[in-house]
């Protein structure tokens, strides 16, 4: 296992300088307004930004994940997201896709018809036991988050002993069982803004290195997230600088691909936290 890199479609994909995940929303309820994208121009237009700004993976959801969000059904979810891939596909080949969805059947689909380069599951295994089993079958990277319950119930369970350390051990069994099964590339996403309040998830920012026990790549996805506007006490829209910010300490702390909606804000941040570091 290499933090440093992962393999996909039997091509090395290099994280010694972290790489940006720009965000692609086909739902029409995701918590940030500006980041739902409906219609095929709208898909076209943000694609070709997320390329144009930096991007190197575009991270593509169908299910929208917010806190309370509606619970829709497989054959939804697909639906919209056959619809999008399809239009990226035949307009941005060669582009490398992620599919955000915690269903094993809707993560096979997309890898066998439309080619996703890897598996982004917000529940760790836990909503579809037949997720690890089939990310080993597809031999894809698997990014691994951490969430108690679902979108619809995560905020309810935000008790812990030992925040960090329940993480740990969490990820810890799950890493056993997929290299049991012969999973090579995991990226471990610690999960900002689920099932978590926002003072832990400024504990958990702090304390980020700590995940670097696992000698895994590391994706920090808090981009105009709750754990910001909530605490200045403004919106998802004027998130934007706070985002900075945590993306900053994210990197100094160990974070290899930070997934976001403001894709060039996101290649600054690593290109001026490079320079500072390297120089």
């Amino acid at each position: 296992m290499d933090r440093k890199a992962i393999n996909i479609k039997d091509e090395l994909f290099s994280l010694e300088t972290p790489q940006v995940m720009g965000i692609l929303n086909i739902t029409p309820d995701s918590f940030y307004a500006g980041s739902r994208k409906q219609t095929e121009a709208e898909i076209e237009e943000r694609t070709q930004t997320i390329l144009e700004e930096g991007g190197n993976i575009i991270d593509i959801g169908g299910y929208s994940s917010r806190p309370g969000a509606l619970n829709i059904s497989s054959e939804e979810e697909m639906e919209r997201l056959s619809f999008a891939l399809s239009i990226i596909n035949k307009q941005f080949p060669g582009a490398l896709l992620s599919v955000d969805t915690f269903r094993a059947d809707i993560a096979r689909r997309c890898v066998e018809k439309y080619g996703v380069a890897m598996i982004n599951d917000i529940s760790g295994g836990e909503l579809d036991k037949e997720m690890f089993p089939t990310v080993a079958d597809l031999q894809v990277p698997y990014i691994m988050m951490h969430m108690r319950g679902t979108p619809q119930t995560m905020q309810q369970h935000t008790q812990y002993s030992h925040l960090i350390v329940e993480i740990r051990q969490y990820f810890a069994e799950k890493i056993s069982q997929l290299r049991l099964l012969g999973v090579n590339d995991i990226i471990l996403d610690p999960g900002f803004g689920f099932s978590k309040t926002v003072d832990q998830n400024y504990q958990m920012m702090r304390q980020l290195n700590e995940f670097q026990i696992f000698d895994l790549p590391l994706l920090v996805g808090i981009s105009r997230k709750g754990m910001i506007y909530r605490f200045l006490g403004n919106t998802p829209a004027e998130s934007l600088n706070g985002t900075t910010v945590l993306n900053t300490m994210a990197l100094l702390n160990g974070a290899t691909i930070l997934r976001v909606h403001d894709v060039k804000a996101a290649v600054e941040t690593i290109k001026i936290v490079q320079k500072t570091i390297l120089s």
